[in-house]
């Protein structure tokens, strides 16, 4: 019975340090979610570093997808999108995906993913609110402009939040000249009072051709010279 309950004991043992390993484990794999992407990015600027002053276009997959050269072509525009990631994201990277190019003016889209991951709107703005402050440390003339949280299909039962996040970031862009938010939702949305189906691919949440092409008009107006 002795050596039974010695079996069992350390058997218990085993299983609680092996489940406390794959705990500790977890935060890691969180840091390193976006690492090879990142290093895409890097592998990239090494072979061909894009020059100080662009516009740099930094955020999740609305921002990966975007072929901005289809229109932006006369400017000098780079795309650091990541599908999937949030604003804090953009935050934690941004010496590695930011900083080196200096920009003039940084177009960031993030919130989405924030929002259907269970933020709250103050959480999403106090993430931008961070975002702007690790930015303006470094880079004070650099121009922040904030694309609104899009109303989509996909994700329509949470647009209230969306649109709060919006309030509340839109605010604080009210207080600093150097940041600018474009909204995208009014125009987006059509004389039902819903998403505008013909704006997004298939699956309801990312933009299709016609959707970027609405997107750069009410950007490019924030990307002029001397704004």
């Amino acid at each position: 019975m002795r050596n039974l309950f010695n079996v069992a004991a350390m058997t218990t043992l085993l299983l609680c340090v092996f489940a406390g390993a794959i705990q500790s484990a977890e935060p890691s794999k969180k840091e390193n979610r976006w690492e090879k992407a990142i290093r895409q990015f890097e592998a990239a600027d090494a072979k061909s570093p894009p020059k100080a002053g662009g516009v740099l276009f930094i955020g999740s997959s609305s921002i990966r997808g975007w072929k901005l050269d289809d229109y932006f072509a006369d400017l000098p525009v780079i795309n650091r999108g990541f599908g999937g990631s949030q604003i804090a994201d953009s935050t934690h990277f941004a010496e590695r995906i930011v900083f080196p190019y200096k920009p003039k003016t940084i177009v960031l889209y993030a919130g989405d993913n924030d929002v259907a991951a269970g933020k709250t709107p103050k959480q999403v703005a106090a993430d931008y609110g961070a975002f702007v402050a690790k930015l303006q440390a470094t880079l004070p003339k650099t121009k922040i402009v904030f694309i609104a949280i899009k109303p989509s299909i996909k994700r329509w039962a949470l647009v209230e939040k969306m649109r709060e996040a919006n309030r509340l970031i839109r605010a604080i862009t009210k207080k600093d000249k150097r940041q600018a938010f474009v909204d995208v939702d009014k125009p987006m949305i059509g004389t039902d009072g819903r998403p505008r189906k013909e704006l997004f691919q298939k699956d309801g949440l990312h933009l299709n051709a016609k959707g970027y092409k609405l997107w750069a008009s009410l950007v490019r107006p924030q990307l002029q010279a001397g704004n």
